[in-house]
């Protein structure tokens, strides 16, 4: 009996000091990483914060799909402290507007100049925190060439981000491969970014149900339309080095390669031989893996994010919030840090494929 008496008092010894080390270290980690302690003495631990115990460091973030308005670029500062609470080291920006649509066409080309020289000037202040996507003036295609050759190597900002519909043009036009022609001797890519529907998609998508025609299913549908004439339009037989990004994982593309390739094949062999986007010289999904990136800006869910690294592979997915219309930076970071991957694939997502593809 005495024995088992012992062994006892010996076990809730050791279960104080266990409690008594585990609330140090519970003070101390709340010190030195944000842990929070609620008023019921419930401790609350954010998918980020689980996973930075368990790897013992959270994983560096640039966002590459994010926006800003005349009212976001006079307030950086808030910008700045929503980054630090949801442990995003760095974001890509484009201006929301995608172009000066507010001002006349003789006017947009100094508009938009004032635009990336306003960025540059945001960049050269905080070189460690922001990048900038080059605005162009679309309305005038040959000038968007030149500001964008201006943009890169003059001001230091990124490839273009073109919003789709833009002046109800498609982007396979012929008027626009002048500025693929520039991506590719420049070197840096093109992200495609929902935009208008145009007027021949508009009816059946915003008639009888508005809510249709945006974000929740037209934006999608639009510009992986886009996406995909600019694959059987040729332009990547003429310019194979030049590079398009898509948000929101792909805007489906993904899912369909497979299909697409099924079925290009199919109507190669009963179409005219000289029918337009009919004599590519690769399968339409190779296009895809070989010319596009997607991000992951806007689709916080884990089943097509793992699509995407099975289909393309995670060297072509990056990391992004669409923020501010995707305004919780928080629920996107922590989300990253939570889906199941290898470290080394979201070490890839996260901030390495960024930096390759961006030179950043």
């Amino acid at each position: 009996m005495m024995g088992t008496e012992n062994k006892r008092r010996l076990f809730i010894k050791q279960l104080f000091s266990f409690l008594a080390f585990s609330a140090g270290s519970v003070l101390s980690y709340k010190e030195n990483s944000g842990l929070r302690i609620g008023k019921s003495g419930q401790i609350k631990i954010g998918l980020s914060e689980a996973r930075a115990m368990a790897v013992g460091a959270r994983v560096k973030k640039i966002a590459c799909e994010e926006h800003a308005n005349k009212q976001d670029i006079e307030n950086f500062d808030k910008r700045l402290k929503a980054m630090d609470e949801a442990d995003i080291n760095m974001q890509v920006i484009s201006f929301s507007q995608g172009g000066a649509a507010s001002v006349s066409p003789s006017e947009e080309v100094s508009a938009i100049k004032g635009v990336n020289d306003t960025f540059a000037g945001i960049k050269q202040k905080y070189p460690e925190r922001f990048a900038f996507y080059t605005t162009l003036p679309l309305r005038d295609p040959d000038k968007s060439v030149d500001e964008l050759e201006r943009a890169v190597k003059q001001l230091g900002l990124k490839g273009p981000l073109i919003y789709a519909g833009y002046e109800g043009s498609y982007l396979d036009e012929q008027k626009f491969w002048g500025i693929y022609e520039m991506a590719e001797k420049l070197g840096v890519p093109v992200y495609v970014h929902p935009g208008s529907i145009l007027p021949d998609m508009n009816g059946p998508y915003n008639s009888p149900y508005p809510v249709v025609s945006g974000a929740m299913w037209g934006f999608a549908a639009a510009t992986g339309l886009h996406a995909v004439r600019l694959i059987v339009s040729g332009v990547f037989d003429k310019y194979p080095g030049l590079k398009i990004m898509l948000g929101h994982l792909g805007e489906s593309i993904p899912y369909w390669l497979w299909r697409m390739d099924n079925m290009y094949v199919k109507y190669q062999a009963i179409l005219d031989k000289d029918a337009p986007g009919n004599n590519l010289k690769k399968k339409p999904s190779q296009y895809f893996k070989e010319n596009f990136y997607v991000t992951t800006s806007g689709m916080f869910w884990e089943p097509p994010l793992q699509l995407c690294i099975t289909a393309l592979g995670a060297d072509r997915i990056l990391f992004g919030c669409d923020y501010p219309p995707e305004s919780d930076l928080v629920f996107a970071s922590q989300w990253i840090d939570s889906v199941s991957m290898s470290d080394s694939d979201r070490e890839k997502i996260c901030h390495l494929n960024a930096e390759k593809l961006l030179r950043i």
